[in-house]
C-alpha cells in the first residue's frame, strides 16, 4: 500500500528571536510560517527574546526606510495560524505586557514554552 504524503501532518513550531528590523530574520520567518501553512501543516508561532519586537504595536519604519510588516500578524488567522506564544520572561525584560502586542497570544513562562516544543516534529528558530 502506498502511503500518501498529503495525508501526513507535522506539528512545525518557528520560534522568533530577532527584532523585526535591522535583519532579515523575521521578514523571512513569516514568509516561511505562511509557506508551512499553505501546505496545511500544524503551524504554531512562538516569540521569545527581541523578537516579542516584533508583535509590538505602533511600529513605525518611515525613519529607517523599510517597510513595515507588522500589519501581516494580523492576517495569520485567514492561513489558519491561531497557535500564537509570547514568552513571559522575555516580555517582562522589556518592560511589555500582553496590552501592547498586536495580536491575541498566549503567555507562557520559558519553561511552559520548551514542554511545547518538545511535543513538536520540527522546531525552526530565526
Amino acid at each position: 500500500m502506498e502511503e500518501e504524503m498529503s495525508g501526513t501532518i507535522k506539528k512545525f513550531m518557528f520560534i522568533n528571536r530577532k527584532a523585526p528590523y535591522g535583519t532579515v530574520y523575521a521578514l523571512e520567518g513569516l514568509e516561511v510560517v505562511l509557506i508551512s501553512a499553505a501546505f496545511d501543516q500544524d503551524v504554531s508561532l512562538t516569540f521569545a527574546d527581541d523578537g516579542v519586537y516584533q508583535l509590538r504595536k505602533g511600529q513605525h519604519t518611515k525613519g529607517i526606510d523599510v517597510k513595515n510588516f507588522s500589519p501581516t500578524y494580523r492576517a495569520l488567522e485567514g492561513y489558519d495560524i491561531e497557535k500564537l506564544y509570547v514568552e513571559k520572561e522575555s516580555l517582562d525584560a522589556r518592560g511589555l505586557t500582553e496590552d501592547d502586542l498586536l495580536v491575541p497570544v498566549e503567555v507562557l513562562t520559558s519553561a511552559e514554552i520548551g514542554a511545547l516544543m518538545d511535543e513538536q516534529d520540527v522546531v525552526i528558530s530565526f
